[in-house]
């Protein structure tokens, strides 16, 4: 996932981006992490958030 790449290019803390996302700060690093899938409400946020396809997140 290229979660973390957005959220440095934004200059975003994981703490921002989760209270941005409704989730906690252990979730977004689990997901930069890759430890743990998303559902695909949470993709659609994501991408929604930063601007992106849901292709440009995953790929």
């Amino acid at each position: 996932m290229k979660i973390k790449e957005l959220r440095i290019e934004r200059g975003l803390t994981k703490v921002q981006l989760a209270k941005e996302l409704g989730v906690n700060k252990r979730t977004i690093l689990r997901w930069e992490q890759d430890m743990m899938s998303m559902s695909l409400k949470n993709a659609v946020k994501i991408a929604e958030f930063f601007e992106v396809s849901l292709d440009e997140l995953v790929i």
